[in-house]
């Protein structure tokens, strides 16, 4: 499995529809986290995106998966940065191949 950083950038003003989704985000997320397939996940302190740090065999097996988001099914993400990481030094290290 490949460690990948996903950077999601929103949309600008898209506050109340992400309040609105967040629950089924936050719920989607905790699933994929209790499957392993999540490591962690965070917004911005500037409220402007967001980062998730994903294990997956293939980025594009990721990126079909981030496609069933919620965020993304609501609209809210202006753009999307996936790149394989690989953690060396920390808890997350354990997780690289």
């Amino acid at each position: 499995m490949t460690v990948f950083a996903v950077e999601y950038v929103y949309v600008a003003d898209s506050d109340a529809l992400r309040d609105e989704a967040r629950p089924a985000h936050r719920a989607w997320l905790a699933e994929l986290a209790e499957d392993n397939k999540l490591l962690a996940s965070g917004p911005y302190g500037d409220g402007a995106g967001a980062l998730l740090i994903f294990k997956s065999a293939e980025e594009a097996e990721l990126n079909d998966l981030l496609k069933q988001d919620p965020f993304a099914e609501a609209g809210v993400i202006a753009g999307i940065r996936t790149t394989e990481w690989s953690p060396i030094i920390g808890v997350l290290a354990a997780h690289a191949s």
